[in-house]
């Protein structure tokens, strides 16, 4: 169902599909969640990533990078480099992830083929609809995308973004 992001009452232009929010209602999300909870528990090891990644770890936020960056800039400039940044949005990457690379990654990590099987099965099973008022579309399969809400989200997001996170230990500093 489409929500406003906005609360404004008062709007000045048209409304487009950017302006609302999608959310999934599921009879099963109770007992989904806990599932994945226990699934995490048997099988968090796998999912490790990078000391280099710092989102969606227990113990570290925004201030850790912030301060990692600029320790790693001031170390750089006092020893007489220039210092050049990349900022990569990733607003909506949730839905954008593909999930035949995702799960390449997690057969890389030597996941065990019960535990791709049934997160295969979580993935591929997914549809949905759009409802506005009481009007409904036509179904139409979700491909991409790791699915918001869920426990285990999160941590298959890192996952896929953690050869990105990797690189900065063989950035080359231009002096």
């Amino acid at each position: 169902m489409p929500i406003p992001k906005s609360s404004d009452v008062i709007r000045t232009k048209a409304m487009t599909c950017n302006d609302f929010r999608g959310i999934a209602i599921s009879p099963i999300i109770l007992n989904s969640k806990v599932f994945e909870y226990c699934l995490l528990h048997s099988f968090q090891s796998l999912l490790a990533i990078n000391d280099n990644q710092f989102g969606f770890k227990k113990g570290v936020s925004c201030s850790h990078a912030i301060h990692s960056v600029r320790k790693f800039i001031d170390r750089h400039v006092v020893a007489g480099s220039t210092v050049n940044l990349c900022a990569v949005d990733l607003s909506k990457a949730f839905d954008k992830v593909n999930q035949h690379a995702m799960f390449i990654k997690l057969m890389k990590r030597r996941v065990p083929v019960h535990l791709l099987e049934l997160l295969e099965n979580l993935f591929s099973v997914c549809y949905s609809f759009v409802k506005l008022y009481n009007v409904w579309s036509s179904s139409f399969d979700i491909n991409f995308g790791v699915r918001q809400g869920s426990v285990l989200s999160p941590f298959l997001f890192a996952l896929y973004l953690d050869d990105l996170s990797k690189l900065g230990l063989h950035l080359k500093v231009v002096v």
